[in-house]
């Protein structure tokens, strides 16, 4: 935590969301609870070191503090949301991009790789920071102040990360994420026909036939890993692209519902306001006035 505090002092303890030097690693800080955060997440480690934070997924949340971890081992949309910070306590976390195809290699160059379990299951977990692990993120911290050494070293803490990650407790469940051939990576192949495809009417026996499944077991282990049906899925995806088309491009409520491929603006307002908890114009106006 020093090694953070550190860096912080860097950037005059002030808010914000850093990138530090070596690519696909940030540090988030905040001095209060911020509003829920409803995004696309990619795959990666999400780490509180000091504060709270909680991400709702489909019908399941799950929620974690200092000195844990979230696990994203696919891209999922979900809603996360900082629940304890202060000006007293601020919040400190720290966000690393991970990589499938190298957590790959890893396993392949282990002695005795995590056993996949036989059941399908979610694709968000949360673990302890163990002292290994620890000891990478404060190497981690340590590189942001020598960049001339980062695009060296930092591939080599990666490689260390994921093999800590690979040999905890939910080690086979990321192992399964990223083997390939499995019922996973199918069904993280149909995801990707419906994220190309998310403004079209897309029926789950052709998700089902990307994934070589039936359409019960491709429903199935979709919900397993998700905790949506694909049709929720969708909905979630056209709703996070239409916000971003209102608040980026300055879109109208008619124009963003038409161009995700709502035919219906009412029922996109209705879907909209439920998901975002306010209307969509509101919630366009109180996003681009928190981003500036």
């Amino acid at each position: 935590m020093s090694a953070a505090t550190v860096y912080l002092d860097n950037h005059d303890g002030q808010e914000g969301y850093f990138s530090m030097p070596m690519g696909g690693v940030h540090v988030l800080h905040c001095f209060r609870r911020v509003m829920a955060n409803h995004r696309v997440y990619k795959p990666s480690l999400c780490i509180v070191l000091r504060g709270a934070k909680q991400i709702v997924f489909g019908g399941d949340m799950l929620a974690y503090g200092p000195m844990q971890c979230l696990i994203v081992s696919m891209d999922m949309p979900a809603c996360g949301q900082i629940v304890e910070a202060s000006p007293d306590e601020s919040f400190v976390g720290i966000t690393i991009d991970l990589d499938p195809a190298v957590m790959h290699e890893v396993i392949e160059q282990m002695d005795a790789p995590p056993v996949a379990p036989a059941d399908a299951g979610p694709a968000l977990f949360v673990e302890s920071v163990d002292a290994p692990l620890a000891e990478c993120l404060l190497r981690l911290f340590r590189l942001a102040d020598q960049p001339q050494a980062a695009p060296v070293l930092h591939p080599s803490i990666m490689r260390e990360i994921y093999y800590w990650l690979l040999s905890g407790p939910h080690g086979g469940e990321l192992r399964r994420q990223v083997q390939p051939d499995t019922h996973n990576d199918r069904i993280v192949k149909a995801i990707s026909l419906l994220r190309a495809n998310y403004t079209q009417r897309v029926r789950v026996e052709q998700l089902a036939d990307v994934a070589r499944m039936s359409p019960s077991s491709f429903h199935q282990h979709f919900k397993a890993m998700t905790s949506m049906t694909p049709l929720q899925f969708q909905k979630q995806l056209r709703l996070l692209e239409a916000r971003r088309l209102m608040v980026a491009e300055a879109a109208g409520v008619a124009d963003a519902a038409y161009q995700v491929g709502y035919e219906s603006a009412s029922q996109f307002s209705r879907e909209y306001s439920r998901m975002f908890g306010a209307s969509p114009k509101r919630s366009a106006m109180e996003l681009r006035a928190t981003m500036a």
